[in-house]
């Protein structure tokens, strides 16, 4: 077998290289399945417990919460362990809480769960694009990580789409626990079909830097930075949109039921479809001027969601979505590329920063849902695109680009 060091990386379209997207594709399904399985049945956790709308969106942030504090804890048991072992304990444990979440007798319960369970989590994204671009030839590197973004988009619109109707039909702990075993059967399927590691090299206890000396070195770096400001505006304004729609198509003139509701994640499969696009337009024509161009997509699809027509609200969600992972898939998959030192603390302080977004700011566009009704969120979601988008031009101006 080929030395570590002199190894370039599986081939696009070898066997192991189908393998490792195919592990990766099912690796973002169980993550995000699971993560975002409860924003399609809010509404129903709100008047099972008797809360307000900004109260039952706790339940999405508590998780995405403990999933940001856990990303660098993950990375630096994957700088020892390995990366595919690493991933396979996050997914296991990630599956058994998951599966306690429906079970929870109080709204308090179900939130200490729900921490635990994007505690558990926080293996994956902290390690799945560290992983790929350790095992795949860099030229194919940004396709294969637009490749996994595509992944977690159809995770979190399974997710949606599985908890949405069974919870119609039943109630909203039967649509969760319906959405927890399809995240079982996706992360069986990543541990059967990832290949083993070739590249990796276990970091050693006392030799190369620590890891505070990593982590203090990227957030040194005005270009993560830059990138890891894409994740903490963007996706804040994304959940933000996603959590309080639904609150608004509750209410006239529209009075939608939440099976219908869920429906509309469907615009999800405009990410899945940008997120692979980005990775191809990147090499062609590099990362910085396709993360720009996703930004007035985003605010155009904001800006169309304003009218009270329900079609054009679905165009509008449909282009807003579309530019999101545009961008994010540009800015994650470029993260671990540019790290001079700790690819894996980059890329966990990345989904740090972009589920601390989810959590934060997706909880603070309530007050702004509560106070100045759609058109706050619209305002606010549109606002954070645009510095988002000044940040990326002033700090990733010059930085390698393919």
């Amino acid at each position: 077998m080929t030395p570590p060091a002199m190894w370039d990386g599986h081939a696009k379209g070898s066997r192991a290289y189908n393998r490792m997207l195919w592990a990766l594709f099912f690796a973002g399904v169980a993550t995000f399945s699971q993560l975002y399985s409860v924003q399609s049945v809010l509404t129903s956790i709100a008047d099972g417990f008797s809360i307000s709308a900004a109260q039952a969106a706790l339940t999405v942030s508590a998780a995405t919460i403990g999933l940001a504090l856990a990303v660098i804890p993950w990375s630096w048991v994957a700088d020892r362990a390995g990366r595919k072992r690493t991933m396979t304990w996050a997914i296991s444990a990630a599956v058994a809480f998951g599966l306690l979440v429906p079970l929870a007798p109080t709204f308090e319960l179900m939130l200490a769960l729900r921490f635990l369970e994007g505690t558990a989590l926080g293996g994956i994204p902290a390690i799945a694009l560290v992983y790929l671009n350790e095992e795949v030839q860099r030229l194919h590197a940004a396709v294969a990580a637009g490749t996994y973004v595509a992944g977690t988009t159809i995770g979190g619109l399974s997710g949606r789409l599985v908890a949405g109707p069974v919870a119609d039909l039943f109630d909203w702990r039967a649509g969760v626990l319906a959405a927890s075993l399809m995240a079982a059967l996706a992360a069986v399927a990543f541990v059967w079909l990832a290949p083993a590691p070739r590249r990796f090299t276990p970091v050693v206890r006392g030799i190369g830097p620590k890891l505070s000396e990593r982590i203090v070195h990227n957030l040194r770096s005005p270009r993560q930075l830059g990138l890891y400001a894409q994740g903490f505006l963007l996706m804040g304004g994304f959940v933000a949109v996603y959590n309080y729609l639904g609150f608004r198509l509750e209410l006239p003139p529209f009075g939608l039921p939440v099976a219908v509701i869920s429906l509309l994640f469907l615009a999800y499969l405009a990410g899945t479809v940008t997120s692979r696009v980005a990775g191809t337009l990147a090499v062609r024509f590099g990362r910085l001027r396709v993360m720009l161009a996703g930004i007035p997509v985003i605010v155009i699809g904001l800006l169309i969601t304003l009218t009270d027509s329900l079609p054009l609200i679905v165009v509008g969600l449909v282009i807003f979505t579309g530019g999101f992972f545009t961008v994010h898939a540009v800015a994650a998959g470029w993260t671990p590329r540019l790290a001079a030192l700790g690819s894996a603390q980059a890329s966990s302080l990345y989904n740090f920063f972009y589920y601390a977004g989810s959590s934060l700011i997706g909880w603070i566009g309530g007050f702004f849902f509560g106070g100045f009704g759609w058109a706050g969120v619209v305002l606010f979601a549109s606002a954070l695109a645009v510095v988002a988008g000044l940040l990326a031009a002033t700090t990733l101006r010059g930085a390698p680009n393919h």
